[in-house]
């Protein structure tokens, strides 16, 4: 299985940044796209929303299905699983791709805030998982692949943001969870992560960072493509690097993936830098 054509994708946060690309690389197949998201109405200082979006995937050569939903409220999460179904007849892919961010230490970090990240990181990974799997289950060749990173213990990721980590990493562990659960049941439950930052809105939230020093979506995409291109039978429980990903399918050439070519690039979250 070489193409998406036919299949159909449930893809959260794909208003913008990694999960429009995501959407729009499917829809280059002839893919059908539940465009899960809360931005239902413009924002004057975030661009996107999911009819936009679902312009573009029609655009692009899918079909589209714009569903508003906050992945917190699990009235509104089965209710846009059921819709995708009822529209598509089925679901073969879900992308964990909503993520809430704030880089702040113990004391700069509002209770408002660590719950938000907990309920849509960790939290809205498994709620969207639960709702998803038992469609999943009756598809062909299925998979779940969340954004997130390989899950570590390491202090340093934990002292500068401790609720961010904890959150982030909480979704790694509910897809290593999963993939556990699920491993002879034909579903291939994955995680992917960027190797460098991603020129996304989540940059605004990192201190020093130049969307200069990034590389744009579309590599995240691109490696997603391969990864749910694969038979599910290969299997679950991986946490893959978008870079490493892309040079296993033989792409060596990076260049076009830096939003600026001469400059270098900052290695994201959670990775150690290359020597």
């Amino acid at each position: 299985m070489t193409t998406l054509s036919g299949k159909t994708l449930f893809i959260t946060g794909a208003s913008r940044g990694i999960g429009r690309a995501i959407a729009l690389r499917a829809a280059r197949d002839g893919a059908n796209v539940a465009i899960v998201a809360r931005s239902g109405v413009p924002n004057p200082k975030l661009p996107g929303t999911i009819h936009t979006v679902a312009e573009e995937v029609a655009a692009a050569g899918g079909q589209a299905l714009a569903l508003r939903c906050d992945i917190r409220e699990e009235d509104e999460v089965r209710a846009a699983v059921a819709a995708t179904v009822d529209t598509f007849g089925g679901l073969d892919i879900l992308v964990n791709n909503a993520s809430a961010i704030w880089l702040r230490g113990a004391l700069d970090t509002p209770m408002k805030r660590f719950d938000l990240m907990q309920q849509v990181n960790a939290r809205g990974t498994f709620l969207v998982s639960q709702a998803c799997l038992p469609w999943l289950l009756q598809a062909p060749d299925p998979h779940v692949l969340t954004l997130a990173p390989p899950p570590s213990l390491d202090p340093k990721w934990w002292g500068p943001h401790t609720a961010y980590t904890l959150a982030k990493m909480g979704m790694s562990h509910v897809t290593l969870g999963l993939a556990e659960e699920f491993r002879d049941r034909g579903i291939a439950i994955n995680a992917l992560w960027p190797k460098t930052i991603i020129a996304t809105d989540a940059i605004n939230m990192i201190p020093g960072v130049e969307a200069v020093q990034c590389r744009r979506p579309e590599i995240v995409a691109d490696a997603a493509h391969v990864i749910l291109t694969r038979p599910a039978r290969e299997g679950g429980g991986r946490f893959f690097i978008d870079e490493e990903v892309l040079r296993e399918a033989s792409i060596t050439d990076f260049a076009g993936y830096a939003v600026d070519p001469s400059q270098r690039l900052l290695p994201d979250l959670f990775l150690e830098p290359e020597a």
